[in-house]
């Protein structure tokens, strides 16, 4: 017996496991069509984003009040595994969350203006001392004070931001796309350098700028960071870098230089015994015995 419209509003009820099952098998026939690997947003611990990089991004969109109170419902989906896929290109988000349905997330951010960007690097120049320290969040507090600046920085305004989910959800923003843009800064923690591609800059011109600057003039000779030995940035970046030759050894020395030049023998002289026994002293068994005058004398006849 059917019920018409009832049976269609009202679905069976399906398992929590059973819609990450279905949404996996969806997302992985997805990646495969598109020729890349579906890379599911996985949350350890209960902070969504530990790092520099993937913190300050939640804590950049928290900051507007007009989306941070429809943030919230996205944290329990994210948390719970349902962004099964998500995948950052140059100013475009791509993800699939599992939900009643599978649904399919498209983000557009705006790139970065060059006027921007480049009064970024212009005010970091000379305090980045290497890519590590960089994408590890490791910079003094000024340049994470123009980096994450609210208005000039690297994260993106709600203005720059143009989203879209496959729900029946009318909200700007449904949990489905709240728990995505949870996922990008957690996806920030592993890859911060995905911050930068899809902001459309190159992360690399900020390290470039290191030699030019006014740090530069401040400079007094000495070092101010420690550099990493060229085998710590090829276990960090998984990259061969060319190695550097020992210098040569210096050539073995000749026979005439090798061996030592013959030194005149030296006399030796015997010196008088300091303890020779005196007149008078005679040594019986290792022991010396004075004799008196008068025990030398011979005794007379009686």
């Amino acid at each position: 017996m059917s019920w018409g419209y009832y049976d269609d509003y009202y679905k069976p009820y399906v398992s929590v496991a059973d819609r990450l099952k279905n949404a996996r098998k969806h997302a992985n026939k997805a990646a495969e069509k598109a020729g890349r690997t579906c890379s599911p947003v996985e949350i350890e611990g209960k902070r969504i984003a530990k790092t520099f990089w993937g913190a300050g991004w939640c804590d950049h969109l928290e900051s507007y009040s007009d989306i941070s109170n429809r943030l919230e419902r996205g944290r329990t989906y994210v948390r719970n595994g349902s962004v099964v896929d998500l995948c950052i290109e140059p100013g475009k988000v791509q993800a699939i969350v599992a939900g009643t349905d599978v649904y399919e997330i498209e983000i557009e951010i705006a790139p970065l203006a060059k006027p921007r960007w480049e009064s970024i690097k212009s005010k970091c120049a000379g305090q980045i001392g290497s890519m590590v320290e960089l994408l590890q969040g490791k910079l003094s507090k000024g340049v994470m004070e123009i980096v994450t600046d609210r208005d000039q920085g690297l994260f993106p305004a709600p203005r720059e931001i143009d989203m879209d989910c496959s729900c029946p959800d009318g909200a700007r923003m449904c949990k489905h796309l709240a728990a995505v843009l949870y996922g990008i800064g957690a996806r920030f923690d592993h890859s911060p350098e995905l911050l930068f591609t899809l902001r459309g800059v190159d992360h690399l011109e900020l390290i470039a700028q290191a030699g030019t600057g006014p740090a530069l003039a401040l400079a007094t000779g000495k070092p101010k960071r420690k550099t990493l030995a060229t085998t710590d940035l090829s276990d960090v970046f998984g990259i061969d870098l060319a190695t550097i030759e020992p210098p040569l050894a210096p050539p073995p020395p000749s026979p005439e230089q090798a061996l030592p030049s013959p030194q005149p023998a030296k006399k030796r002289t015997r010196k008088p015994r300091a303890d020779a026994s005196p007149p008078g002293k005679t040594e019986k068994a290792g022991k010396s015995k004075t004799t008196s005058p008068k025990s030398a004398r011979a005794k007379k006849p009686a």
